[in-house]
């Protein structure tokens, strides 16, 4: 992505469907009815995809919505994690799921290190940090 996407192109799919392609590279044009009926189209095609989430965090970016331009980029990283991870981050992010500060850290290093994740689990670390600190860690469920 070289060329910086601004508010002016939002919604992308509207203002440059060019730049909006499936996981499997098939552009949004082609995801038709037509083409599902002839089995043309699969789940993958339709499923979000990193540079889209990017995309959108370029426009966020562009019109000052840095929190939500982070949130995207995480999301962006999120694609490439399997469901049943993205749902065990989930959890331990929920005050007093983990157990310990040690829990979240070690989960948010296996992210890391498993699937390239650093914004996630950056922001993973830091509410460690803050779960420590408020006593968010001791089980309530």
């Amino acid at each position: 992505m070289t060329e910086k996407l601004r508010a002016k192109d939002y919604p992308i799919a509207e203002t440059r469907p060019d730049k909006v392609l499936g996981r499997r590279g098939k552009p949004l044009d082609t995801l038709t009815l037509d083409a599902v009926i002839d089995g043309d189209v699969e789940m993958e095609d339709l499923r979000i995809t990193p540079q889209a989430l990017l995309q959108q965090a370029q426009i966020a970016k562009s019109v000052g919505r840095a929190a939500l331009a982070g949130n995207l980029e995480r999301a962006a990283e999120m694609t490439g994690i399997p469901q049943a991870e993205v749902m065990e981050v989930y959890e331990l992010l929920r005050p007093g799921r983990a157990g310990s500060k040690d829990e979240l850290l070690d989960a948010a290093q296996r992210i890391r290190s498993r699937y390239g994740a650093a914004l996630l689990a950056d922001f993973m670390a830091e509410a460690a940090g803050f779960y420590d600190k408020r006593g968010l860690f001791r089980k309530r469920y």
